[in-house]
């Protein structure tokens, strides 16, 4: 699944810069959005992140491009590999910027797992 975000005045630091939250917050409603999609009736929670390394700064005006890929299945969760990259429209850059693993699992009304198989 692809993405876009449009990066504006509202995302940034007080250096200028995207401010690391707003990125990881698209990160993880695009996970959702690609577990919900696929596994339709589950309720999926984000239990982890693997790893948070920003590679490269982000500026107002860039495009970042999401692109969201299922890497595991168990019998509770499933996880979503995300990268992210930069599409600098005025120098034309594009560049990896970010990727992680997202894993979320599949929860019933009470809060507690349930398997994938008992959505519907």
């Amino acid at each position: 699944m692809e993405n876009y975000k449009l990066v504006m005045p509202e995302h940034l630091n007080q250096y200028g810069y995207l401010f690391g939250g707003h990125l990881l917050k698209w990160v993880d409603e695009y996970a959702w959005i690609a577990a919900t999609l696929e596994y339709p009736g589950c309720k999926f929670v984000t239990v982890a992140l693997d790893r948070v390394v920003f590679k490269k700064s982000v500026k107002e005006g860039t495009i970042l491009k999401f692109i969201v890929e299922r890497s595991q299945e168990g019998n509770t969760s499933v996880q979503y590999s995300v990268s992210v990259y930069r599409i600098d429209i005025e120098i034309a850059e594009k560049g990896k910027i970010f990727s992680t693993n997202v894993t979320l699992v599949n929860v019933d009304e009470g809060g507690k797992k349930r398997n994938l198989s008992e959505c519907a």
